[in-house]
């Protein structure tokens, strides 16, 4: 689909604007190592316009592919520059929405912008990356020594690099899926989607070799989040020092980031709702069931 149009740019990355004026602005914020079009990924499966559609003004933050710029990038970078001057382009505090790592470097916004950041919503968040597998969390940032060439080389981590993780964190599933695709109608809806939904997975861009280092050996080797080690700008994230609204959706068969991963920012930030829709990890968020298990009850709470 045609993107919408953008009314901020810096670098590689840009503010599209999914709404009309007027309505209630949603600052959305996708991981760094996936499209950010994953929230826009059919015409009938985009979480973006059916918000867009029912009075929301969604601003999608394409963080782009990494130019020359953005491969010496941090998370502090990415944090403390790019996002929050695109928080501050849009006038006014708005709702945060950060999606997956997206939603992390959300927290950090928040807590160091009270003054951009009225409410915020995080979706699949990761947060204590030991606690339901700590074993495979260490096994995944063993990894990084064998990674180091390339990321020396071409200052981030290769496309083809983030996906051998991926499948790691479970490896089963990637024969299960191509097996059921077999068996499915090939000219179904379902099928159509299964398409759509490989394309965009297989549509990566590579991630800045200290933001690599940073969540390979940080996040998964130290769990630095959950145990208040993780700094941006030199300064701890510290979830439970928020005080705003928040809306935090858990789903029950998330295998990127497990129920019990992301369960402990709903324990420290004070007041938030919590919603734990029996769905998957992109399937909470552009599946066929995406609108009863996340778009309806995330609209529900904006509009409360």
């Amino acid at each position: 689909m045609a993107d919408p149009p953008s009314i901020w740019e810096e670098g590689c990355s840009r503010l599209l604007d999914y709404g009309a004026q007027g309505g209630v602005p949603v600052v959305v914020v996708p991981s760094l190592v996936n499209r950010a079009y994953v929230l826009d990924l059919l015409p009938e499966h985009s979480m973006l316009r059916f918000l867009a559609a029912h009075g929301i003004r969604p601003l999608l933050l394409d963080w782009g592919y990494p130019g020359e710029l953005e491969r010496g990038f941090t998370l502090t970078d990415y944090v403390a520059g790019r996002l929050e001057r695109a928080l501050a382009s849009v006038g006014g505090p708005v709702t945060l929405a950060g999606y997956c790592m997206g939603g992390m470097m959300s927290v950090a916004a928040a807590q160091r912008r009270p003054d951009l950041v009225a409410r915020l919503v995080l979706i699949a968040t990761p947060w204590d990356f030991h606690a339901a597998d700590p074993s495979g969390a260490a096994q995944v940032a063993a990894l990084l020594p064998a990674l180091e060439p390339a990321l020396a080389a071409g200052g981030a981590l290769p496309i083809d690099a983030l996906q051998m993780l991926f499948a790691l964190l479970d490896p089963g599933s990637v024969g299960a899926k191509y097996r059921d695709f077999g068996r499915q109608d090939q000219g179904g809806e379902r099928a159509r989607m299964f398409v759509a939904m490989e394309d965009w997975l297989n549509d990566g861009v590579p991630l800045a070799a200290a933001v690599a280092r940073e969540t390979l050996a940080g996040w998964y080797g130290a769990n630095s989040p959950a145990r208040g080690g993780w700094r941006i700008a030199g300064w701890p994230v510290q979830p439970q020092t928020l005080r705003l609204p928040c809306w935090i959706a858990a789903p029950g068969r998330d295998r990127l980031v497990p129920p019990q991963s992301a369960l402990p920012l709903a324990h420290r930030i004070a007041g938030a709702v919590l919603h734990t829709p029996d769905a998957g990890h992109v399937g909470m968020v552009a599946g066929s069931g995406a609108r009863a298990s996340l778009w309806e009850p995330l609209l529900a709470w904006l509009g409360s």
